[in-house]
């Protein structure tokens, strides 16, 4: 069970402009099999969340972890996230057959993108859901152990630019990673993930003419990635239940 959102004082910081926004309908769905065509409304959202493979993911744990604790705990962090976004068509990014199963019969749509990386796979899963007929997608990482705050993002980059849609990006604790970023499809914002991303994620936003928001999230904030993120205050108790006892100690 997820617990009920609290954000932290985040009213956005809106840094100016001004700009386009998308439109479109229909489409069917995508990587290993397709399905029926989907009729879209207007200004409709879609999340796209990348996955790595359970058994391959939080590599940074090693040492601190044993195999199959790293392996639940992605698998718990992604699960936590598609329950977030219950309420939006979701797309889930892999090129793993074990998550590729996980997310179809958690009821969402798979976009195999085999060899690309997480930059390729998620350009190509923001061209598709673009080419179905959404107007909006928000990006949203699989290794979120609070990620409820997911919707008010795609609801506050959606209503930018008087409702025209613009850009909310969401940095982790240490302002260097780019934990949620929203966007309207249509815009050239080529996924820029690595060391620094938050940054590149800024500049080129603000480049391109939408208007952009930075929301700072301490819940959204949190990515686990060291055994230090697995102990936060507001993360360590969820763990417990989580990680073999004393996993923590």
């Amino acid at each position: 069970m997820i617990e009920a959102r609290h954000v932290c004082p985040v009213a956005p910081v809106v840094v100016p402009v001004i700009g386009p926004v998308i439109g479109p309908v229909i489409g069917p769905v995508i990587g290993m099999a397709s399905v029926n065509p989907i009729r879209v409304p207007r200004v409709q959202s879609a999340v796209l969340i990348p996955v790595k493979a359970f058994h391959a993911a939080k590599a940074r744990l090693r040492g601190h972890l044993p195999d199959t604790d790293r392996a639940r705990l992605a698998r718990w962090m992604a699960e936590r996230v598609l329950d977030a976004t219950v309420d939006f068509p979701t797309f889930v990014a892999c090129d793993d057959d074990e998550v590729a199963a996980w997310a179809s019969a958690r009821g969402a749509k798979v976009l195999w993108g085999a060899g690309l990386g997480l930059n390729g796979a998620i350009d190509q899963g923001v061209a598709t859901i673009g080419d179905l007929g959404f107007d909006h997608v928000t990006i949203a990482h699989g290794d979120l152990p609070l990620p409820t705050g997911i919707v008010a993002v795609d609801r506050a980059a959606r209503r930018l630019g008087g409702g025209s849609g613009g850009v909310v990006l969401v940095p982790d604790q240490r302002r260097d990673g780019t934990n949620v970023q929203s966007h309207p499809c249509g815009a050239h914002l080529p996924a820029r993930y690595g060391a620094a991303s938050f940054s590149a994620h800024l500049a080129q936003s603000l480049a391109s003419g939408l208007p952009v928001a930075v929301r700072f999230d301490e819940r959204l904030s949190i990515d686990i990635d060291t055994i230090a993120d697995c102990r936060h205050p507001l993360v360590a108790r969820l763990l417990e239940s989580v990680l073999s006892a004393g996993a923590l100690a």
